[in-house]
């Protein structure tokens, strides 16, 4: 048997390969655009799925297609949301900057699919009926981050902070060197740094569910150019309440949808988000590394979990991996917003042309930053250890705990009995008790560790 089959489109005739559920304009996108390897993203497929079927749905409602036709396009929809024909996507990210190629790859495949000796289903008439590439690929783009924002990183967000809060119920009452500028600093508490970052990793998840009030109103209905030729004007609103109750997420319809087809505002700002996360997620994993520096020459404060050999030639050598991991996921982050970035800048008059990269940047920051998440709270903070005797000493030890003595002793005093604790390597209550006349139970009162992690002045 022949490897290939004949299709034909408007331009003409070409070969395709024999089992390929897609046609000839998929066949011309994978002739043209050989250049990186890198197909659409799982997420940015499965949103094609869904909004084929949610359109087939709202036509039928309409009274524009009949119950068989839209029948046949959910049943072959379902199964390209469900993946299983994910092989037949073989487009490159960088294609046509509309996305018009994975637009038609998809109707292909669900007429293919779809298509039996008694109904016959067209690409274009009937998967594509109400719609244009320039509406569709915007709405995937939306429709797809907008679940996973919801599915899957809000929820390992949402378990990175439930590990912190957890670790920091045990480490309350852990005094360690407070640090600016790296330099020794005012004491605080293992737990108000881990209570820190799942602060700001609460305020992130905030930002995110902001970002995505906008990015779930959704432009399908406004075809080629937002005007919606060729759709009725009740299609946008409709396709919208289908979606919605496919997926139980609240998607709406653009009031104007000119903007979401000319520009992708609202995924540039999602972008944006994505980036604040990953800049937390770089400060917690960078904090970790340097309290896990050492173990005998760097700061030593917590080890890490052991998770595997540091070195080929060093033996006994462990490295922070999983923070270092995690700091390489949120770089790639940053470079992935400056990719949407000047994407979002490819609006010329009525239609974005780079969104397909845009969308497999986007998708790619919200994947990577969910499982990143997922391993730096399992596989590195909900193990680590306290080395309490070395946090506890450092502490003792520390000249800038004459800062407290300031409203006692005055800032001018303080400063020489820091200077001369460190020169000396004395405590600062040995050097205090020579040069003030502070009874030794007064100055430990003022300086105990734990009660200078609680802030003001105490009222009289």
């Amino acid at each position: 048997m022949s490897k290939f089959r004949i299709e034909k489109d408007s331009m003409g005739e070409l070969q395709v390969p024999a089992n390929a559920l897609y046609g000839a304009q998929t066949q011309r996108a994978v002739n043209n655009f050989p250049i990186s390897g890198l197909n659409m993203p799982r997420e940015f497929i499965k949103a094609l799925g869904l909004i084929k079927a949610a359109a087939a749905q709202a036509n039928k409602s309409l009274g524009h297609m009949p119950a068989d036709v839209c029948a046949a396009i959910e049943a072959a929809a379902e199964q390209v949301q469900s993946g299983e024909v994910d092989s037949h996507f073989p487009i490159d990210v960088f294609q046509t900057g509309s996305g018009t190629s994975s637009n038609m790859n998809c109707n292909e495949v669900i007429s293919h699919l779809a298509t039996t000796d008694a109904l016959e289903i067209h690409p274009n008439d009937h998967v594509n009926m109400g719609q244009s590439s320039n509406d569709v690929i915007p709405t995937a783009i939306a429709v797809s981050c907008t679940l996973n924002v919801t599915q899957q990183l809000i929820p390992s967000l949402r378990h990175l902070i439930s590990v912190c809060r957890e670790k920091a119920e045990g480490l309350n009452d852990v005094v360690k060197t407070g640090r600016t500028h790296l330099m020794d600093a005012m004491p605080v508490t293992f737990g108000q740094e881990l209570n820190t970052w799942a602060s700001c990793l609460e305020n992130n998840i905030a930002r995110l569910e902001d970002s995505l009030s906008r990015v779930s109103d959704l432009p399908q209905g406004g075809t080629a150019v937002g005007t919606g030729i060729n759709a009725d004007a009740r299609f946008g609103a409709l396709f919208a309440e289908k979606l919605m109750d496919t997926t139980g997420v609240p998607f709406s319809s653009m009031d104007n949808k000119f903007d979401g087809i000319s520009t992708q505002d609202n995924i540039v700002e999602l972008s944006g988000q994505l980036k604040v996360v990953a800049t937390t997620m770089m400060k917690m994993a960078n904090d970790l590394r340097w309290m896990n520096s050492g173990p005998l020459a760097g700061l030593g404060e917590i080890e890490l979990p052991s998770l595997q050999p540091g070195s080929s030639i060093m033996p006994g050598k462990v490295n922070p991996v999983i923070p270092e991991a995690v700091a390489m996921v949120c770089a790639q982050v940053f470079g992935n917003d400056t990719t949407v970035a000047v994407g979002g800048q490819s609006g010329n008059f009525q239609l974005n042309v780079m969104l397909p990269v845009i969308a497999y940047n986007v998708l790619q920051s919200i994947q990577i930053l969910s499982t990143a998440s997922v391993q730096l709270a399992d596989q590195a903070i909900a193990g680590f250890n306290v080395n309490v005797d070395v946090v506890s000493e450092n502490v003792g030890r520390n000249p800038i705990l004459v800062t407290a003595l300031n409203p006692v002793i005055g800032y001018e005093l303080g400063a020489k009995i820091a200077k001369q604790a460190y020169k000396e390597k004395r405590s600062v209550l040995d050097v205090t008790l020579e040069n003030t006349d502070l009874t030794e139970e007064e100055i430990r009162a003022i300086l105990d560790p734990i009660k200078l992690t609680t802030g003001g002045i105490e009222e009289k």
